[in-house]
């Protein structure tokens, strides 16, 4: 089982290398399924809608939601946010070479979410590639025990890591 985690600092930066990840492996002839994040750009003091391009060929599904001035509470959608799970599960299912998460968040965290797909696709021998907060690192790592092997947020290292047989990589 092979279970890859990525973390950045650097807004932004996390969503783009996986989404650069996603087109570099799948370039390569391998079958890549999961969920990137791309983001709509705010307009003033708009905050910016979350949005899951599903892998490999879309659609891409909104997850955010409109909650309406001043308000603080959390914007996931929790139900766009199953549909791309059971898209990506659909995906899974056709096979696949790697699947990617975009973001081990709270949903993740509860059992929910993309949580079992993870599982789902590591008792399958497919490796997962998983973005992850540094506010959710330590319930990653709960998670994912001693399978967690954190890489560099960079495209190549990500790359070779996905592409390089089980044997080989051990």
């Amino acid at each position: 089982m092979r279970l890859a985690y990525i973390t950045s600092d650097t807004p932004g930066q996390m969503n783009t290398t996986l989404r650069t990840l996603a087109e570099t492996v799948s370039g390569q002839g391998r079958r890549v399924v999961g969920a990137v994040q791309v983001n709509s750009e705010p307009e003033g003091d708009e905050l910016c809608d979350k949005t899951l391009l599903l892998l490999p060929e879309g659609p891409q599904i909104c997850i955010s939601q409109t909650l309406g001035p001043g308000s603080t509470g959390c914007r996931l959608d929790t139900d766009a946010l199953a549909r791309a799970v059971q898209h990506t599960a659909g995906q899974l299912d056709a096979g696949a070479d790697l699947l990617i998460v975009n973001k081990f968040g709270s949903h993740e965290a509860e059992g929910r979410g993309f949580r079992d797909l993870i599982g789902t696709a590591l008792a399958r021998e497919i490796p997962v590639v998983v973005g992850v907060t540094s506010a959710k690192r330590d319930d990653f790592l709960q998670f994912a025990g001693d399978l967690g092997t954190q890489i560099e947020c960079d495209v190549e290292q990500l790359t070779n890591w996905a592409v390089t047989p089980p044997d080989i990589a051990q």
